[in-house]
């Protein structure tokens, strides 16, 4: 369906382009080993590769790639938090945080009327980061409805001591919602996106 594909394996994230020739034979030959192409071919699953890729385009909807883009950028995010060495724990909610500890988060949750859960907690000697992620490949209102939510947990979070809001995004999507993310990055001091956990952003946050 599109030229440029977002993908991520034990060795990091890259994005192939089939529009360009910038990918070398080793990288397409990579690509088509680790998507399972070879073996398709090989062992004479498929016929034709063209109605093959036809039918997978039929069966996905844009829910479903929604959600594997999605839940790609969280396994990508928990490999750069294991890297750090710090305790960390996955969708953890607002109740869990403030009992286990001892923090007042009601500004986050309006006081205990509404739910919130973390992607990622990570918590250091120092302090304790609630972590969202997301990845968007297409632009669309859910990005500058998840912008304004991120803005306001921003804003009430960043009287909280021991606590920090920590959102980490990607995606072509944002080119087209990028002042929606700019409001959000001006108030929101720990935004990142994957070049920068690859810079090492991360380890500089939880140190």
């Amino acid at each position: 369906r599109q030229n440029k594909i977002f993908c991520q394996d034990e060795k990091g994230a890259t994005s192939f382009r089939f529009d360009q020739e910038t990918q070398s034979i080793q990288q397409y030959k990579y690509f088509m080993k680790k998507t399972g192409l070879f073996d398709l071919l090989q062992n004479h699953i498929i016929s034709s590769l063209y109605d093959y890729v036809t039918g997978v385009e039929v069966g996905l909807d844009s829910n479903g790639r929604k959600n594997r883009g999605g839940h790609q950028m969280e396994d990508l995010v928990e490999s750069y938090i294991k890297k750090t060495g710090h305790e960390y724990y996955k969708e953890m909610e607002l109740k869990a945080i403030e009992e286990k500890w001892k923090i007042s988060l009601s500004s986050i949750s309006a006081d205990g009327t509404t739910t919130k859960r973390f992607d990622f907690v990570v918590k250091t000697p120092e302090k304790t980061f609630g972590i969202e992620t997301n990845f968007y490949a297409s632009a669309g209102s859910k990005l500058n409805e998840t912008a304004r939510s991120y803005k306001m947990i921003a804003q009430e979070s960043k009287n909280i001591e021991g606590f920090s809001f920590v959102w980490v995004t990607d995606g072509a999507g944002w080119f087209k919602a990028r002042h929606n993310l700019e409001e959000t990055f001006n108030v929101l001091e720990n935004l990142y996106n994957i070049k920068d956990m690859e810079d090492g952003a991360f380890k500089k946050l939880f140190s």
